[in-house]
């Protein structure tokens, strides 16, 4: 019996498979450099993904969402670094033609709303919710203008996002946002990609973060594409998985 053949065959198919899922990775890319990656979802939805140099972590990619309808659009938490937040801000006015309606950090960490002075500049307003605001001041960052309780729904193109706290998890503050055109959630650090580790636990609510993604669930029953903080995007699996992570 030829094993070697065999054996070669099996390690072939298999590379090819990594081969091809890396492509697919890479096919909806639509912009790509050494600080920033944007990747197309949907018609309407993007991820872009950034950088974030860590003590305790190392160099971590950082996921936001921006969403872009009939050439307005509204973005989801900032890179950590300024010249990357000019850099995107740059490819979505010049390459998709389309004004930055408001910008809105998730919850306090630099990750979120490290880059906020960027957008300011450019006149952009921001939005948050006010316990967020609370904790930037506390912690010495930017601050956000615009602050809300736990609910507020922006219009970009004549369509409408929410931005919603449904409870305590990553950190006190946190929110989601809600496209629901093309039924897209963005979890930011409240939701885990499959596989992925407790993460920071520094400001979190470990007790409730279960509870917390169980009513974000509850809520968009609907949801067909939903954006971690960090890692791949998925569906409904991912807050099922982030569930039973924190149970």
């Amino acid at each position: 019996m030829k094993i070697f053949p065999l054996v070669t065959g099996v390690l072939l198919l298999f590379l090819l498979t990594i081969s091809c899922k890396k492509e697919a990775d890479k096919s909806n890319e639509v912009y790509s450099s050494e600080t920033l990656k944007i990747r197309k979802l949907t018609d309407n939805v993007f991820m872009h993904i950034t950088y974030l140099d860590t003590e305790s972590w190392g160099k971590v990619a950082c996921n936001g969402m921006l969403v872009i309808d009939s050439n307005e659009a509204v973005v989801f938490d900032t890179p950590s670094k300024s010249k990357v937040a000019k850099e995107f801000i740059n490819w979505v006015e010049n390459t998709k033609k389309a004004t930055i309606k408001a910008v809105v950090p998730t919850h306090f960490h630099v990750d979120c709303l490290g880059s906020l002075n960027a957008f300011h500049d450019k006149e952009i307003p921001s939005y948050a919710s006010l316990k967020t605001i609370k904790f930037a001041k506390k912690q010495g960052a930017i601050i956000p203008q615009h602050g809300f309780h736990n609910n507020f729904e922006l219009k970009v193109g004549k369509n409408k996002i929410v931005c919603e706290f449904l409870g305590e998890g990553h950190t006190k503050d946190n929110i989601v946002g809600y496209y629901s055109k093309d039924k897209v959630l963005f979890g930011g650090c409240l939701v885990k990609t499959l596989k992925g580790k407790k993460g920071n636990l520094a400001d979190a609510n470990v007790k409730e973060w279960a509870n917390t993604v169980d009513a974000v669930k509850e809520k968009y029953k609907d949801v067909k594409c939903v954006i971690p903080g960090h890692g791949k995007e998925g569906g409904i699996a991912l807050l099922n998985y982030t569930i039973e992570l924190f149970e």
